[in-house]
């Protein structure tokens, strides 16, 4: 797994004077660190990871998110979701993989996964601020399979981005 870290910290659990530095600027955070670690764990039973770039890890809550590199979803998304399920256990919260650096539907697409978008709107409020509204496709009637307060408090921390969601059939 590659990561801003180099890996013998990871590894050792003692940090470098660089690592130590990346940390108290606040370029890497305790999270990051925890799940760096989780997934260098993981690296031996799952090899595919090996070539995962981790960027950061998010706490919304409820709910966990991980950045990773352009493409590098379906390598953790494998084995069945059985590296997902693993994260999942160890941290004790459900886990949404996210692509770094892509453009805004791409990441709304990958946090709403697995219910297909409708449409995506901007808001222009009085205040001068926006608000993005995504209209998600429901399946059936059930509820949907994430918890919606934590997938809007994930996009305000990752993409600084205010969501309004609403469900049609």
């Amino acid at each position: 797994m590659k990561t801003v870290l180099c890996s013998f910290c990871l590894k050792s659990g003692i940090l470098c004077q660089k690592c130590s530095e990346k940390v108290k600027s606040g370029e890497v955070s305790e999270l990051d660190l925890k799940i760096a670690r989780l997934l260098l764990s993981l690296e031996e039973t799952y090899p595919s990871l090996q070539n995962v770039y981790f960027y950061k890890a998010v706490d919304a809550g409820k709910t966990l998110a991980i950045l990773v590199g352009k493409g590098d979803v379906p390598r953790l998304l494998g084995y069945g979701g059985k590296i997902i399920k693993a994260l999942g256990e160890k941290t004790g919260k459900p886990v949404r993989v996210l692509e770094y650096g892509v453009d805004d539907r791409k990441f709304l697409e990958d946090l709403f996964a697995p219910l297909s978008i409708v449409t995506i709107n901007t808001i222009w409020l009085p205040d001068g601020t926006t608000e993005t509204r995504v209209i998600l496709k429901k399946r059936g009637r059930r509820q949907p399979p994430f918890d919606v307060k934590a997938l809007k408090e994930i996009a305000r921390k990752v993409r600084n981005m205010t969501l309004r969601i609403e469900f049609t059939d």
